[in-house]
């Protein structure tokens, strides 16, 4: 059994080796173009806010595939006027250049033939990263694609845009910003970022994924942090107790906030071994902790995880007094 457990933390070594090599090299490849994108698509923005004529809060009905059409149909018109030869370009009237915001999104009209869409994300009311997304038709009468973005490359963007664009654009808008606001909640609940100073708080390239909010609070509990990039699959392990405690969460959508497959178990350790039911080949039997499954499936990941560690004493007794043969 021993040697099963050395061969084990090996192999869990070399795995979290890999992570933390893939993390890096993916880094390092997109780091140069991202920024690039980022910051000429937030500049873009800014240019557009600050020639605006007027900017709309909307609210509910008031954003819908109509206002989406209007939008349209304005920054062709723009683009038509800038076109015209120089005296028929000064006679023609210049389209009102309107900024819309809803939630947290803000889209407005940008050069050319483009509709920009900026994203807002927050988590705990603090705000997070800015994210974009630039549509494009080359006339007025022709679909709308996807020029470029600054969402992480993990998220199903084209996919969506295959499924969503063509036929309910707005749907298509506000599916990619519960996709970013999700992302950003789930990661937040798991890893806290160091946070940045003031003028790149906003950029994407300000993650910092070594700084781990449940570490922070709960101190050298937590050994062991596997995710996957969208943090829709989540393992840890604590091990501070009489025994070890495996959590493995797994969400049903990239849009969820609340996992849907829990499981958390109890490995026996130290002299809690002695009295536990064992397999036929000597390992003690896993217990399945059902109140710590109940609290993740209902509450956020630090407050479960606060849920857990207050009453994992109490629970581990009344399991262990049910198990021990009478």
């Amino acid at each position: 059994m021993q040697d099963d457990d050395n061969q084990l933390e090996t192999t869990r070594a070399r795995f979290a080796s890999l992570l933390k090599r893939h993390g890096d090299l993916t880094e390092r490849l997109s780091r140069d173009s991202d920024k690039t994108i980022f910051e000429r698509l937030q500049k873009d923005f800014e240019v557009a806010r600050a020639s605006q004529t007027e900017e709309v809060c909307l609210d509910g009905d008031q954003w819908n595939d109509g206002l989406l059409a209007t939008i349209r149909e304005q920054v062709h018109m723009e683009a038509d006027r800038k076109a015209m030869p120089g005296d028929a370009n000064i006679m023609a009237c210049p389209q009102e250049r309107i900024t819309y915001k809803i939630g947290n999104k803000v889209i407005c009209g940008l050069e050319g033939t483009r509709i920009g869409i900026q994203y807002e994300t927050s988590f705990a009311g603090e705000p997070c990263e800015l994210y974009h997304c630039v549509l494009e038709s080359k006339s007025f009468l022709e679909k709308v694609t996807v020029l470029e973005h600054t969402i992480p490359f993990f998220l199903p963007i084209r996919e969506t845009e295959n499924d969503l664009l063509s036929s309910n654009a707005m749907t298509f808008i506000d599916h990619v910003g519960d996709l970013l606001q999700a992302y950003v909640d789930r990661r937040e609940q798991i890893c806290r970022h160091r946070r940045p100073s003031p003028s790149i708080r906003s950029s994407p390239l300000s993650w910092d994924f070594k700084v781990r909010l449940i570490k922070e609070l709960y101190g050298n509990q937590i050994k062991e942090l596997y995710h996957s990039l969208p943090y829709h699959m989540v393992e840890f392990v604590l091990d501070d107790f009489d025994c070890k405690i495996t959590v493995s969460l797994r969400y049903a959508d990239l849009v969820s906030l609340l996992p849907s497959r829990i499981r958390v178990l109890a490995w026996p350790m130290h002299q809690f071994k002695k009295n536990t039911t064992t397999l036929s080949g000597g390992h003690p039997t896993p217990i399945r902790l059902t109140y710590a499954e109940d609290a993740l499936r209902t509450m956020s990941l630090p407050e479960a995880y606060a849920e857990i560690v207050l009453n994992l004493p109490d629970a581990l007794q009344q399991i262990f007094q049910q198990r021990v043969p009478s």
